[in-house]
């Protein structure tokens, strides 16, 4: 049974609200855990075929992997059609045995299947749900609709990394197999390659640890992760509230610094973005060219942000180690001589 929780959000007086949240079953020894393909094809990921090493760390986990009966078609986008996609969607949820579901790889096309989607299915079989990037259209829109947390976390492709695996291994663990609040710590190091290239050829780097932007400390629900898929949602019923929000955004590779500024602007000039009570960046890859001067100045332009905490390096997003995170869960974020953010 999935367990009901209601979180008071942050506001003015008689503004507060109560707002329901939906939690799926945590993971345990000998669960299913079907693999869909919302997004890009299995085909195209198993160019680079690391399933033998995917298939042993579920093992060693525990968790049994079965497959959509689609995961595998391939069409000119290098994904498989919106009836394709949807169907192994809808059966994962409707089969009782399958107790998590996990996205092969991201993409471009997640948003397409919002439409017809079976909300009140998913809503009636709560089931943990995992992957990131493109996958952020299914996190929110659920949410949206359905109030039930989904996980922003490693795709099935991910656990194909043979080396420097091991931190964003245990948080999908702590995530969904663990009950208790976790706080999410910069790693000791970080890599941004194509591991999936050439499994030999990696170079991690220190991290840095937290940027700090903007000192406050906020509690607020999870929304994100990746911002120009999210910015997708505007002005359709898959938006989540930003009201109440602690917002947890992400960019790859190919959005640069001007861009991921508009697209910030546009997500914070949304009619409740007010509410927003602080913000988690994700790191930024290399080739966006973004730095910390660009990032704060980026920041300071944001009157919705005004007087709240703003930190940024987290590990979330495209670059690895990658935490895994309860899009619709309350986390609290405090910005001063020391960083702190915590699932709560």
């Amino acid at each position: 049974m999935a367990a009901a929780r209601f979180a008071a959000l942050p506001g003015r007086g008689v503004d507060r609200v109560l707002l329901m949240t939906l939690l799926p079953p945590r993971l345990q020894a000998g669960d299913q855990v079907r693999v869909v393909a919302p997004a890009q094809s299995r085909a195209m990921v198993l160019e680079y075929d690391h399933s033998r090493i995917i298939e042993e760390r579920f093992a060693e986990m525990e968790l049994r992997l079965s497959y959509g009966p689609h995961v595998d078609e391939r069409d000119g986008f290098n994904s498989s059609s919106i009836d394709s996609r949807v169907s192994d969607l809808h059966d994962a949820y409707s089969d009782p045995d399958v107790r998590a579901i996990l996205t092969v790889i991201g993409g471009y096309n997640s948003n397409e299947l919002l439409p017809h989607l079976d909300f009140d299915l998913i809503a009636a079989n709560p089931k943990v749900l995992c992957g990131y990037s493109d996958i952020t259209a299914l996190h929110c829109a659920i949410l949206a609709r359905t109030c039930l947390v989904t996980y922003s976390g490693p795709h099935w492709s991910s656990f194909g990394m043979r080396d420097h695996f091991t931190q964003t291994q245990a948080w999908f663990g702590r995530a969904i197999c663990e009950e208790s609040p976790f706080e999410v710590e910069p790693s000791e190091e970080w890599t941004d390659d194509l591991w999936f290239v050439n499994q030999d050829d990696r170079r991690p780097e220190a991290n840095p640890g937290w940027q700090r932007l903007s000192e406050g400390t906020a509690t607020g629900r999870i929304i994100g992760t990746n911002l120009c898929t999210l910015n997708l949602l505007q002005g359709t019923p898959y938006m989540p509230s930003l009201d109440g929000a602690m917002l947890v955004l992400e960019d790859a590779a190919s959005v640069h610094a001007n861009e991921f500024a508009r697209n910030l602007t546009s997500l914070l000039q949304l009619p409740d973005a007010h509410g927003v009570q602080g913000l988690v960046i994700g790191r930024f890859q290399r080739q966006s060219g973004m730095t910390e001067a660009l990032l704060s100045e980026i920041i300071a332009r944001q009157p919705a942000l005004a007087g709240k905490p703003v930190v940024a390096g987290a590990d979330i997003g495209h670059t690895m180690p990658l935490a895994t995170l309860p899009i619709g869960g309350q986390a609290e974020l405090t910005v001063g001589d020391r960083v702190r953010f915590r699932v709560l």
